[in-house]
């Protein structure tokens, strides 16, 4: 390179740099969003541990959310080391990495074509083009920009190796290539591109005329049977990484099955794909985080057959100009190669198709349009103008666009938004807003898009849960049990869904049938005080306490502080005369949790109404009463009566008196007619003086 052309180089590569951090600058405002972020990073117990010998050793022996990626999860656990959960910094990183790949795209193409504008404006295109803003912005995508960054690597030291092999120069490829398939599964596909470069532009292949001049030259051309050879040290490492994903993706089941979805299906959707790729390549525009299949659409005959018309067309016409111009075999064939992990013959996920399988794979069709372009304007100044005004346009545009873009990510609630504007019938992001208005308490809404996901694929039992805990929570109890039952129909037998169900039934008082399922989840997960714990409270409300404590008791073995089961043991205690053993462990529920007004108005019944003299405390029993009426405003008629119990056994009868009177009065007024009558009989004792005993 002259020192002209290296201070060109220079400026173009800041220029790249630059324009990208002006492209992208959005994403300092972005935080996580509720699409994988949460399994990758958020709740990742590999991504917290930080960078430790341990969490070191099962990045490589352990998936990470269903996949191997070591050096990515590696990757996640260094940003949180750096940053903690603050997005920005994992944000940043992953800018970072793509303005780099940028770089060293440049500077590849640069070197092996010889172009200085064309290679800039495919780098700049690739830097900049919107439909990259998912793997950089999206924080779980770590993935993909690094595996970019060690692909590229790889090709440099590869070319190193073409122009002057050398056994150490194989041995570097080797090892870049090595720390590449630890990145993400998709770069299995870098020995079939190594073999692209071999016959354009590195010009490595020797054609059977030229084996006898080859004898005689200092050639560096081999023959494609040596080539193919060369690689397979690099096929079996890819074979291994195919191994090794199958087997992750597997215990994660997170490749549907023929059943799910059928060869015609993936086909069809394969053909389609690949034209819809290109289509978002030339015109960016509704780049949703998740297209659904199309099955109505990907079943109609003519669509498919002028999908594959088209595929077959372009075939024949690359293949037809490819042997003057290699660069449009090598463009097309890098396009549809690199895509073949990703394009849903081995379906991974549910998704038709995603913008981040086209970090790598655009290239092809880049290099195609921009060696095209070159040839048309090489000697035709006033063309060249033009050419250099259009592509500043463009960029200028890819800038504006990727911006709007980087916005859609803000958060979650903007990222689905978006997405169902831009696509139709999307039932997973139907039901993924619809858990994430729920988790908003935006009830109604969520309501309404979970019918939506579910009025689209109707056994979408991950939606019929939502919608299920939505119910539960308005307290649409009936609904929620239709809803927890299906999924169970369904097939998804989990601990969560016994559990749910179970609370919707005992909230019924079908506690019965609420214990039926509280023991399936129990045999689920033995050791989850959570069930535990309700099953204490629905053998207490069918009368079995004895049961119950010991089911209270084990939670306090693995959960020393709840206050609720503390509470729940004294009330227990209380079912079977054991007042003592009843007030300790009310008085350490209220310890843990001084306002609970349940609490506190047991202890004072206890300390002013239970006829057992040994625990008699009418002060206590004042103390306690004021303090759970005082926490509620001395509206709750419930809570009042207490406190005129707990007066009467002070000797207090006026305060008795007129506070059973405004709980009677309370009472009343909200139809709570078999409190009022005992609160009447209560009434008449404080008039004769005597207070209340049970």
């Amino acid at each position: 390179m002259r020192f002209s052309q290296r201070y060109i180089f220079l400026f173009i590569s800041a220029a790249i740099a630059i324009t990208t951090l002006v492209a992208y600058e959005p994403i300092r405002h972005n935080g996580f969003v509720d699409y994988d972020d949460t399994g990758y990073i958020l709740n990742s117990e590999q991504v917290k541990s930080g960078i430790t010998w341990e969490s070191l050793r099962q990045a490589f022996t352990k998936p990470h959310y269903n996949m191997w990626h070591p050096l990515t999860t590696i990757s996640n656990m260094l940003d949180y080391e750096l940053f903690g959960l603050n997005p920005t910094g994992h944000h940043l990183v992953s800018v970072a990495i793509h303005i780099v790949n940028a770089l060293l795209l440049f500077w590849i193409l640069k070197n092996i074509t010889g172009t200085m504008w064309a290679s800039a404006f495919v780098a700049a295109v690739f830097a900049l083009h919107p439909v990259q803003v998912e793997s950089v912005a999206w924080a779980a995508e770590r993935k993909t920009v690094l595996s970019g960054l060690f692909w590229l690597l790889t090709i440099a030291a590869y070319i190193r190796y073409a122009r002057r092999p050398r056994l150490s120069r194989y041995l570097l490829v080797l090892a870049i290539f090595g720390f590449c398939i630890l990145t993400k599964p998709a770069v299995v596909t870098l020995p079939f591109a190594l073999l692209l470069l071999d016959y354009w532009p590195l010009e490595r292949v020797r054609c059977e005329h030229q084996a006898g001049a080859a004898k005689n030259s200092n050639t560096n051309k081999k023959s494609a049977v040596w080539l193919i050879a060369e690689k397979i040290p690099l096929l079996a490492m890819s074979a291994f990484l195919c191994v090794m994903t199958l087997v992750s993706q597997k215990q994660g089941e997170a490749i549907p099955t023929l059943d799910m979805m059928p060869l015609d299906y993936r086909l069809a959707n394969m053909f389609l794909s690949y034209i819809r790729y290109i289509g978002k390549l030339i015109w960016p525009s509704s780049l949703a985080v998740y297209y659904p299949h199309s099955f109505v659409t990907l079943l109609d005959f003519w669509v498919v057959m002028c999908a594959i018309l088209f595929i077959v067309l372009t075939v024949v016409i690359v293949y037809y100009i490819g042997r003057r111009k290699k660069y449009a075999a090598v463009g097309w064939l890098w396009y549809v190669g690199t895509l073949v992990p990703m394009i849903g013959l081995v379906q991974s996920g549910e998704q038709a198709m995603a913008n981040r399988y086209m970090y790598i794979s655009m290239l092809g069709l880049l290099i195609i349009i921009t060696c095209a372009a070159n040839d048309f304007i090489a000697s035709r100044l006033r063309l060249k103008i033009v050419a250099a005004i259009l592509a500043a346009v463009l960029l200028s545009v890819l800038v504006i666009l990727t911006r709007t873009q980087v916005s859609h990510w803000r958060d979650s609630i903007t990222l689905y938004d978006y997405a169902l504007k831009v696509t139709q019938n999307n039932a997973l992001v139907e039901n993924n807003y619809g858990n994430l208005l729920f988790e908003t308490d935006r009830l109604d809404e969520a309501v309404s898009h979970l019918n939506k996901a579910l009025s689209i694929a109707p056994k979408m039992t991950s939606a019929e849960d939502n919608l299920g805990r939505v119910y539960l929570k308005q307290g649409k109890l009936s609904e929620a049990t239709v809803c927890f039952k299906r999924v169970l129909d369904e097939g998804k037998v989990t601990s969560e869904v016994y559990n749910n169900l179970a609370s919707a039934l005992g909230m019924q008082k079908k506690y019965d049938e609420a214990l039926k399922y509280l023991k399936q989840a129990l045999e689920l997960e033995p050791n989850n005080f959570d069930i535990h714990n309700k099953i204490g409270m629905a053998l207490l409300a069918t009368g079995k306490p004895d049961e119950a404590i010991t089911h209270f008791k084990y939670v306090l073995q693995i959960n020393k502080i709840p206050a609720e089961v503390y509470a729940n043991l004294g009330s227990a205690y209380i079912q079977v005369g054991k007042y003592d053993l009843a007030i300790e462990n009310l008085s350490k529920a209220i310890e843990l949790k001084p306002n609970n007004t349940d609490v506190l108005n047991k202890l004072a019944w206890l300390f002013a109404a239970v006829d057992n003299t040994s625990i008699h405390n009418a002060p206590k029993a004042v103390e306690f009463a004021q303090r759970s009426c005082e926490l509620t405003g001395y509206k709750d008629p419930m809570l009042l009566d207490t406190l005129a119990v707990s007066y009467a056994a002070a000797g207090r009868f006026d305060e008795a008196k007129a506070t059973a009177e405004k709980a009677f009065n309370i009472a009343k007024e909200t139809g709570r007619e078999d409190l009022a009558n005992k609160i009447k009989k209560r009434i008449k004792l404080y008039e004769t003086g005597q207070p209340y005993r049970e």
